[in-house]
């Protein structure tokens, strides 16, 4: 899910993005690195119309020998091991909400995924919540570029990596009660309209590689509201050693959700701080 807190910084000490510096695509240089890597904001769906991959893109990712992405997406396992994760342990999504509210979720679910609630029913409100965005594009079958890295991945005989485990990312989700997130869920669907609406805007702040935008979208989302810190920057600052020790080793293909690049908390600042030069690609 892309987010993104906006955070507040002095303009003459901050290391964030600057308002000229439009891309998704950056090298990150210095600090005694022998080579250059690169960093690449994607957006986890977004329809084929919508779905560019420029010239410097591919010669980045061509010249890496190690591709990361936020999880290790060609671990064979993690199919199964998100349809775990993914279940409630105690209860259902029934007892999470009243039973207007869960009627309400049942008939837009069945109209929406053409499937009975009783296939979501033990599932976590956070991993429904996931399916039901898919059904905010606009198009049926949405691209994804983490998949197409996986793909190029295994054309060029390249190791995907994870910056974190699957299991890790669950555990920040878990970290939301599963009341809050239930009421999130209701809330998007009571306001699908504005959901898509939303999309929209985010799908063309994307497309200019306006990350100052893109950052505001997030800021203003109802689900980030007091969770920024969980859901972004502390995951941010976990990255950061993990980047360091991968590039210090070889030349490497970065990608994770753009909404963690923008802020004086993103990914870009982060690096900036640490002693890394990282300048705008594409």
């Amino acid at each position: 899910m892309l987010a993104l807190p906006g955070c507040a910084g002095s303009s003459k000490t901050s290391n964030r993005p600057s308002e000229s510096e439009n891309a998704l695509l950056w090298e990150v240089s210095g600090k005694g690195l022998t080579q250059p890597s690169y960093l690449y904001g994607t957006i986890h769906m977004i329809c084929p119309e919508d779905f560019l991959l420029g010239d410097s893109l591919k010669s980045a990712f061509g010249q890496a020998a190690k591709i990361y992405l936020e999880l290790d997406m060609d671990d064979p396992s993690i199919a199964l091991k998100t349809l775990q994760l993914s279940m409630l342990k105690n209860g259902s999504l029934k007892d999470l909400m009243a039973p207007a509210s869960y009627e309400q979720l049942s008939n837009f679910v069945q109209d929406s995924l053409q499937m009975p609630m009783m296939v979501f029913n033990k599932m976590k409100p956070f991993a429904l919540m996931s399916v039901l965005y898919t059904r905010v594009l606009p198009c049926s079958k949405p691209e994804s570029y983490e998949q197409t890295f996986v793909q190029w991945a295994g054309q060029q005989r390249k190791e995907i990596l994870g910056l974190e485990k699957l299991e890790e990312q669950f555990a920040v989700f878990d970290q939301i009660p599963d009341t809050t997130e239930a009421r999130m869920v209701l809330d998007m669907i009571r306001d699908f309209n504005g959901q898509r609406s939303e999309f929209r805007k985010m799908t063309e702040a994307y497309k200019r590689k306006d990350l100052q935008a893109l950052g505001g979208l997030m800021e203003e989302s109802p689900d980030m509201k007091g969770y920024e810190d969980l859901l972004l920057v502390n995951r941010n600052r976990n990255w950061i050693p993990v980047m360091q020790a991968a590039m210090s080793a070889n030349r490497c293909f970065f990608a994770v959700g753009a909404g963690h690049l923008p802020g004086q908390e993103g990914v870009i600042a982060l690096l900036r701080k640490a002693g890394y030069q990282v300048r705008p690609l594409e």
